[in-house]
């Protein structure tokens, strides 16, 4: 095994990986395709430090691994990134070992549509059931009752449809 430094990243003719790497020294540029767990795909940078290995096929080496910085995990925990072409975080999924997860950071919650729709149907069946009560109410008068000189209220017509993410679902 050896420790090596990416150069760049190709795709073969099955549209694999094909890394190319410094392996022993500045002259011994190589290239092999990776490895990586099933169901995830992703492609190093430049200049990522990875491990490299023999197999029993001869002349079918493989990249095993990559030496990330800057990780976050704790025991328990799992998180995939991204970071653009140069190396710079950009988005990540956390799992976390309290149960939660967090996509692309913890400073805002997202929300059960499906609850907060209904919450909403029920304030706005609410208020337009009060500006029903308003629009026919009357008044007394020494003449006889009235309905008020002021404009009439209108139903709400609100909608919260536009806030449903489609592509996030959760229990």
């Amino acid at each position: 095994m050896n420790i090596v430094k990416i150069i760049s990243v190709s795709k073969d003719s099955i549209n694999r990986n094909l890394i190319k790497f410094l392996r022993l020294g500045t002259a011994d540029v190589q290239e092999t395709n990776d490895a990586t767990p099933f169901g995830f795909d992703s492609s190093p940078v430049k200049d990522m430090v990875a491990v490299y290995a023999e197999t029993l096929d001869k002349g079918s080496p493989v990249i095993i691994g990559y030496i990330n910085k800057g990780l976050k995990t704790n025991p328990g925990e799992s998180r995939i990134f991204s970071t653009d072409e140069n190396g710079v975080f950009k988005t990540d999924i956390y799992l976390k070992n309290d149960g939660t997860i967090e996509i692309g950071g913890n400073a805002k919650n997202m929300v059960r549509f499906q609850e907060l729709e209904s919450g909403f149907n029920q304030l706005k069946s609410d208020l337009n059931s009060l500006i029903s009560l308003y629009n026919s109410h009357i008044h007394p008068t020494p003449s006889g009752p009235s309905s008020p000189t002021i404009s009439v209220a209108t139903s709400s017509a609100a909608s919260i449809s536009g806030a449903k993410i489609n592509e996030i679902k959760t229990l």
